[in-house]
């Protein structure tokens, strides 16, 4: 894959299955360097294989299907150039679409109730005088804030405290009645009003204060729904969440769960309430390395139980399976498997050879998912007992582009003995390739062997990569996510050159001569670690980097519980673990990649981290990118992400060339 092959790069929804199980809907995307920004719409998929996928929908943004109960409706969000997100409903027999919402800052998240007659949203709600709902009041003039809480910002946001997150329900409009006009010359005069009629719905706010709620599911009866929130009154001094009743005119009733809780599902049957737990420990704040669950309890109340046991670390969403189960994923390996959990506690994982990233029941059929694999991003597949048969082949043209490689799989051990798992891509053609030691984030995340345009950009530009999940890493159980809690730089850093290492040993077509080191985020911590200690790589990437313990506690939207937990609370252990403190040992040229509006992690890192490299005479350089927060590689805006991907060649290209780029 060719940086310029990014808008071909695309993507497929989670996918919703209509009742009658003969069709879905789902949105695909892509990066359109044009309109640089992510255009894409609602496409229907015929599960019987008669028809052919057919566009649904013709607008700039659409994304987040929904088919209503009866199968007569789809919602989903919609977005214009510069707007926020509205939900739109179709009807899935023609017709046009028909807004519904016009939330100032846009809806996040919607279900359709069990009769398809409510609609339940989320929607943040702006403080009056902020976010534009005063007019002639920029935010740069707006009042100041004064806040009293730990928790006050979040990435790819900024300040939360001022536009919580509350419920909203609004009656579902007839798409086939008459659109609303508004009134002008006399009639607009005779309104006595300067404010015009709307042209949607009235929404009812059920939800308010200073909470945040999200994930809204309705009860089989259609009477309340279940949400997700922290109301409880430590909620700004740890990490659990709880569900929550809404019930119309009651105050929200605490569902008593034994974990904290989030996404809530009931059963097709309506007898049993899933929902996604993890044991946070008695301070709420015990998070690392802990494997979530899928719980279950009586949908009217009752003892939850967890049905997985902790060497699954399973995700949602939940979906509901059959008439008493739920579909959830989990990572197993580096490998994101489907799980299908019972109310009766029956746990049956998956075995394929695709990545599930969703998946919907779709009855006799089998499973509707998204999958993917190391040579497509995203496709949409049912899976049976006979297999997997894919039904779009939206990544053809990207494929064709660039044919991606296939990586080998690696076992190897570090210095103590113990297995680190990984992969390894080799470009095509005769060696031996440059290597590109590439080290993921999280720490609690993992890498697999499945498409990731990061991969096949380097690959194509021929350089070899070399990448594992070192201890710290997520989908090999508990004791490996926890093993570097209060030492990071020690077992995961022998890790990643035990693998790095091996893999040189091993695999043909290797330079062991020439090789860099790259990674973001936790990755850029680790990278920004081993050249401190190895002077072997020709070249390091630290991007969004996590750079000092001490000094992320407080700009980070997690440094109030992140480092505590990970690193510890003794300042001379913190500083210990301190790459920008090891500046003056980097001999390796060094390019420090960062975002504006990184508030994971926050520029001052990057900032510090390059600003003691240039003092200690290192040699090294900084590229900063307005605008963007720590989503960059993954989200960023098109245009910045093509010359992210050109500027990380270029460095390659100085300090490891290719026959590729002694071309360019």
């Amino acid at each position: 894959m060719r940086p310029v092959d990014l808008p071909l790069f695309t993507s497929v929804s989670a996918p919703f299955v209509a009742p009658d199980h003969a069709w879905a809907v789902v949105s695909v995307t892509h990066p359109d360097l044009a309109a640089d920004a992510y255009v894409g719409q609602l496409w229907r998929v015929d599960l019987t294989g008669e028809r052919e996928p057919r566009r649904l929908t013709r607008g700039f943004s659409d994304v987040r299907p929904r088919v209503s109960p009866d199968g007569s409706l789809v919602g989903f969000l919609r977005s214009q150039p510069g707007g926020a997100p509205q939900v739109h409903i179709l009807p899935t027999d023609g017709g046009e679409a028909v807004q519904v919402t016009d939330q100032k800052l846009g809806v996040l998240e919607f279900e359709f109730s069990p009769d398809g007659g409510t609609i339940a949203f989320i929607a943040r709600v702006p403080e009056d005088g902020r976010y534009g709902t005063l007019e002639g009041v920029e935010a740069r003039a707006e009042d100041p804030r004064h806040i009293t809480t730990l928790k006050y910002s979040a990435n790819g946001l900024g300040w939360t405290n001022d536009r919580r997150r509350h419920v909203f329900v609004v009656e579902t409009p007839d798409p086939f009645g008459a659109p609303a006009v508004t009134p002008v010359g006399r009639a607009a005069r005779d309104l006595g009003t300067d404010t015009p009629p709307s042209a949607v719905p009235d929404a009812r706010q059920i939800t308010d204060g200073d909470y945040d709620h999200w994930a809204p599911c309705f009860t089989p009866d259609g009477q309340a729904l279940i949400v997700t929130s922290a109301r409880h009154e430590t909620r700004d001094l740890d990490l659990v969440t709880n569900l929550y009743r809404l019930r119309k005119g009651d105050d929200p009733t605490l569902i008593e769960t034994p974990s904290t809780a989030d996404d809530a599902c009931f059963s097709a049957d309506g007898q049993t309430l899933f929902f996604i737990g993890e044991d946070l420990g008695a301070d709420g704040l015990d998070f690392v390395g802990h494997s979530a669950g899928v719980f279950a309890m009586p949908a009217d109340g009752g003892e939850a139980r967890r049905l997985t046991d902790t060497a699954l670390h399973v995700s949602g969403p939940l979906r509901p399976a059959g008439p008493d189960g739920v579909l959830a994923l989990a990572n197993v390996r580096g490998h994101s498997t489907l799980v299908r959990v019972s109310a009766g506690g029956d746990v049956d994982v998956w075995e394929e050879d695709s990545a599930v990233l969703a998946a919907a029941d779709a009855g006799s059929m089998g499973v509707l998912a998204t999958v993917t694999d190391p040579s497509t991003p995203a496709e949409l597949a049912l899976l049976d007992d006979r297999g997997e048969t894919r039904l779009t082949d939206v990544n053809g043209p990207l494929r064709a582009a660039c044919e991606p490689v296939v990586p080998a799989e690696l076992e190897a051990s570090s210095r103590d003995g113990y297995p680190v798992h990984g992969w390894v891509f080799t470009p095509v053609g005769p060696g031996p390739h440059p290597v590109v030691l590439a080290i993921h984030g999280g720490p609690f995340a993992s890498y697999s062997a499945d498409f990731f345009d990061e991969f096949q950009v380097l690959v194509e530009a021929g350089y070899a990569v070399v990448a594992c999940n070192p201890r710290g890493a997520a989908g090999y159980g508990e004791e490996h996510g926890r093993a570097t809690r209060g030492d990071f730089g020690n077992l995961d850093a022998a890790d990643v050159l035990a693998f790095l290492d091996h893999a040189l040993e091993v695999s043909p077509g290797l330079d062991a001569s020439r090789v860099g080191v790259m990674g973001g985020s936790y990755g850029g911590y680790l990278t920004a670690w081993i050249i401190a200690h190895d002077h072997r790589f020709a070249g390091a990437i630290v991007e969004r980097g996590f750079l000092d313990p001490a000094s992320f506690i407080g700009p980070s939207d997690i440094g109030s519980f992140f480092v505590a937990q990970y690193n510890g609370a003794d300042l001379d252990r913190l500083n210990a673990q301190s790459p920008t403190l090891l500046t003056d040992q980097v001999t390796t040229p060094t390019l420090v990649i960062h975002s504006e509006d990184d508030l994971r992690c926050p520029l001052s890192q990057a900032l510090r981290y390059y600003t003691r490299l240039k003092q200690a005479g290192a040699d090294a350089e900084l590229l900063v990118f307005p605008g963007e927060n720590h989503e960059l590689s993954r989200s960023g805006t098109p245009q910045h992400r093509l010359q992210r991907f050109d500027a990380i060649l270029a460095f390659w290209a100085r300090h490891l060339p290719t026959a590729h780029s002694s071309k360019a």
